[in-house]
């Protein structure tokens, strides 16, 4: 079976799920663009891509898109044969509930085109449970301000070709990494992309409270940042000082993975995640997680891994003096589910089983 894969935001854990997605027993050809400009990719990459297939002579037997690309507009200018085989959707994100820092900023053309490819589409698949809720909340909500133009349920049609599949996940790098010498202070990891949506204040608010309590600890801080970020990270640079293993972007994934291996606490604030992929990698390296009772984290973690909000000092205060990192045997059960291994029998279904709608 041959399957076009079309991504034009090929970066991060867009790049991570097509390379995993490779792994699967089909013929894969992938047709990307770089990662950047998001809002003109979902602008124009319809037209580009179906410019590209009306050049090429090529036929496929699925296509799978990510939410980048206007399904309704690249099914609508591509060659006939694209209307006559299934397209599968994969969901990384939606823009119902993407933040802004403004509500009122908030562009509800971006939503509609996700509502219009999901239904342009003949299967979708979401990474959460939350991405296909708030998805399908989202669009009740804006459809409730349409007066005279009503869709014949477009939320149940949506609802009944959606499935949630976790994007697989590659441990081998974590797994072979090698592991931090014992003993020391408790290390707190933060690996997340240095922006408001991750909610970077509140994290490092709680450090300097604890470390104007005396509470002694290290940190170990990641993740992408970008040409404007959040103005507490160089505060915390500069407060936090010797108590800072590593501050800023691994230079590859195996001093990523080795960094990892540092870490006994993995911490998340963020206002947003769809998913979750930097926390998984964090405790299948052995780091005890400490996240949001909210968001995606209930679907993949137990109970007492989660925090309330107005608790979050008292468990990261907690978490730190208890310093109990996760065993091998816990970090393994906690992740394993998410691995392209046991992932890749559902995929395999529902890209062969697809059918046109």
């Amino acid at each position: 079976m041959k399957v076009l894969v079309l991504e034009p935001y090929y970066g991060g854990s867009h790049e991570s799920f097509i390379k995993g997605l490779l792994r699967l027993p089909f013929r894969f050809e992938v047709i990307t663009l770089p990662a950047r400009k998001w809002k003109w990719r979902m602008w124009l990459s319809a037209p580009h891509f179906a410019q590209e297939l009306q050049k090429s002579r090529k036929r496929f037997d699925r296509i799978i898109c990510s939410t980048f690309v206007d399904v309704a507009a690249f099914r609508g200018m591509g060659p006939s044969w694209v209307r006559d085989v299934p397209l599968l959707t994969y969901f990384h994100e939606n823009q119902f509930a993407y933040p802004t820092q403004v509500e009122d900023e908030r562009d509800l053309h971006f939503g509609l085109t996700n509502a219009t490819t999901a239904l342009a589409s003949d299967s979708l698949a979401f990474n959460s449970k939350y991405n296909l809720r708030t998805f399908l909340e989202g669009l009740k909500g804006l459809l409730k301000h349409s007066t005279d133009m009503k869709l014949q349920d477009p939320v149940a049609r949506i609802r009944a070709k959606s499935r949630v599949l976790p994007p697989g996940l590659d441990f081998s790098g974590i797994d072979t990494a090698p592991g931090a010498p014992p003993g020391g202070p408790p290390v707190v990891l933060w690996n997340h992309r240095w922006e408001h949506d991750k909610n970077p204040e509140a994290f490092f608010e709680a450090l300097f409270e604890l470390q104007g309590a005396g509470v002694d600890f290290r940190v170990v801080v990641l993740g992408e940042s970008f040409e404007r970020k959040p103005a507490v990270f160089e505060e915390a640079r500069s407060r936090l000082g010797h108590r800072i293993l590593h501050f800023g972007f691994a230079r590859s994934r195996r001093q990523y993975a080795k960094l990892l291996r540092l870490g006994d606490i993995v911490v998340s604030t963020s206002r947003h995640e769809f998913f979750g992929i930097s926390v998984l990698e964090a405790v299948r390296a052995g780091c005890r997680p400490l996240l949001p009772r909210r968001l995606s984290y209930p679907e993949m973690f137990p109970r007492r891994f989660l925090y309330d909000d107005e608790n979050f000092h008292r468990e990261l205060r907690e978490t730190i003096l208890n310093n109990q990192r996760l065993r091998a045997g816990e970090a393994k059960a906690l992740t394993e589910p998410n691995s392209w291994d046991a992932l890749a029998p559902s995929y395999e279904d529902w890209i062969r089983n697809a059918r046109l709608v």
